[in-house]
């Protein structure tokens, strides 16, 4: 953990039309943001430049454009894996933060006639942010497959799922857009009762776009209201 490597794909492209997550993030800020200052062509079209401003925020990738063409990379330093506090006690100090009088699940519940569960997306271990090496996760022992959901035992059996059989997952809002994630295997895991978990960018169109942190923005990936309905065996 913590190396910093380059990586080279081996695979064909699976279509000319295929672009890199730096091409569409350029497109969609340069078509958002015409007046922006940032050279955002310049950025899709030489990574290297990129690596420069990543350079210039954060010391520890210092030379990174030389150093990143090492044999096996570099490694960065993560003073918390060190047990290495950096604060004004010394120690890791943990914020409580109380839900509101009312979450998310409770306000869908409300207006669902279904059982409601909390979804919160993930990546696999051979995951980098969108980018999918492989469809194993060895983290929670899927192999070849991430069309998965992972679900507390009971609430599998509460169902009535058997073993094997596919669900869709459907995300309850009241914006009047339905956003439903079909053919998912139910995974018995050690996840909090009502709780389900899928793998993102699979995942992602059962957010909606409105719900997000009222401070940050940050979609709201990890609290989604959703339900899930059995398919019927074909």
């Amino acid at each position: 953990m913590s190396m910093v490597h380059a990586s080279q794909g081996m695979n064909h492209p699976a279509s000319a039309n295929l672009r890199s997550e730096p091409w569409i993030v350029a497109g969609i800020a340069r078509a958002t943001l015409p007046n922006s200052r940032v050279p955002w062509d310049s950025f899709r079209d030489d990574y290297r430049l990129i690596r420069e401003k990543i350079e210039a925020v954060f010391s520890d990738f210092e030379n990174f454009n030389s150093r990143i063409m090492r044999a096996g990379g570099f490694h960065i330093t993560n003073s918390a894996r060190e047990r290495v506090w950096k604060t004004a006690t010394g120690k890791a100090n943990f914020v409580v933060t109380p839900l509101p009088p009312e979450t998310m699940r409770d306000a869908a519940a409300k207006k669902a006639t279904a059982p409601v569960f909390v979804l919160t997306t993930l990546r696999a271990h051979d995951q980098y942010n969108t980018t999918v090496y492989s469809r194993n996760d060895r983290y929670r022992g899927i192999h070849n497959d991430r069309r998965v959901v992972f679900m507390h035992a009971d609430d599998i059996a509460q169902l009535g799922i058997v073993a094997g059989q596919r669900v869709d997952l459907a995300t309850v809002s009241d914006d009047g857009q339905r956003r439903v994630l079909g053919g998912l295997l139910p995974v018995p895991y050690d996840i909090p009762r009502g709780c389900v978990g899928a793998y993102f960018p699979e995942a992602n169109v059962l957010v909606p776009l409105a719900s997000h942190g009222k401070r940050s923005g940050t979609p709201s990936s990890k609290e989604i209201p959703v339900t899930v309905t059995k398919i019927p065996a074909s």
